[in-house]
């Protein structure tokens, strides 16, 4: 149990800086913008989805926490987050990096993550216009007022550090509880319920990947390096597992709940379906 509890604090703690910087820039804006900035930032247009697939490769799990935090204070739109959610590697790139994984396949696995971030990122925003917000007008000192931190009284660097201590003790609980649960039930009865299944295989995987930590990439990838799931099934749980990002959504973005399983759902059977297009194509990574 201790080593759970130290691998579960590793893992809270990796995701602070990411915390702490995004709710910094979030306080300067605040602080300064103008609600015409604040516009013009939400509605980057066509580019959004691009740029989040492009961040979201960036092999940590704090990004997805960021771009949460961003999406709540509708700074970037709902098709901007998924893009992140699936683009985004977590623990994958450094695990095929040490396991002495190709570079071109790794190239391969990583352009597919982008490329469905992108393409289901643009479906989210200008076809099934997944969040509408373009009306709602966002009041952030109504946001910091909710969360009680005293922004106004002590400043931007003590409010920050308010919101990533309240957010980084919710994440620590959480990890806890999953780490517990990955523990007793362990990874070869995971590579089990996976192994050798086409169709079921990618809807499985993608349930695990949306475990809220950064270890549901690491089992995923390892499981995959191993030959205990086919590549669908790979893709399809590692463009699900968008580490804390699902978690800091819930927990920060409280007065959208619909929203908030929309994109879930989204995420989701947008993994699976690329997943599964992967194994009937006979597509290997």
């Amino acid at each position: 149990m201790l080593d759970i509890f130290i691998d579960s604090a590793l893992d809270t703690l990796k995701i602070l800086p990411f915390l702490f910087l995004t709710y910094l820039i979030l306080e300067v804006i605040e602080d300064r913008a103008e609600a015409g900035s604040i516009r013009l930032t939400r509605q980057s247009g066509v580019w959004g989805p691009f740029a989040g697939a492009a961040v979201g490769l960036i092999p940590q799990c704090g990004f997805s926490a960021s771009a949460s935090n961003l999406f709540a204070q509708r700074l970037i739109s709902a098709g901007t987050l998924v893009a992140v959610f699936l683009s985004t590697s977590d623990e994958m790139l450094p695990i095929l990096i040490s396991s002495a994984v190709s570079p071109v396949r790794i190239l391969k696995i990583l352009a597919v993550k982008a490329a469905a971030g992108v393409i289901f990122g643009l479906v989210a925003d200008h076809l099934l216009r997944l969040c509408r917000h373009e009306d709602e007008k966002v009041d952030l000192h109504e946001l910091c007022r909710e969360e009680n931190c005293g922004c106004e009284e002590h400043g931007i660097l003590r409010s920050a550090v308010s919101h990533t201590l309240k957010i980084a003790v919710f994440v620590l609980i959480v990890n806890l509880a999953l780490g517990t649960a990955i523990h007793f039930i362990g990874e070869e009865r995971l590579a089990g319920l996976i192994f050798n299944k086409p169709v079921l295989g990618p809807i499985l995987a993608g349930l695990v990947g949306l475990i809220p930590n950064c270890a549901a990439s690491i089992v995923i990838t390892q499981l995959y390096l191993q030959g205990a799931m086919t590549a669908g099934s790979m893709i399809s749980g590692l463009l699900a597992a968008s580490g804390v990002g699902i978690l800091v959504l819930f927990r920060i973005n409280r007065r959208a709940m619909a929203d908030n399983v929309k994109i879930l759902a989204y995420t989701l059977g947008s993994s699976v379906v690329t997943g599964i297009t992967l194994d009937l194509l006979g597509t290997a990574l």
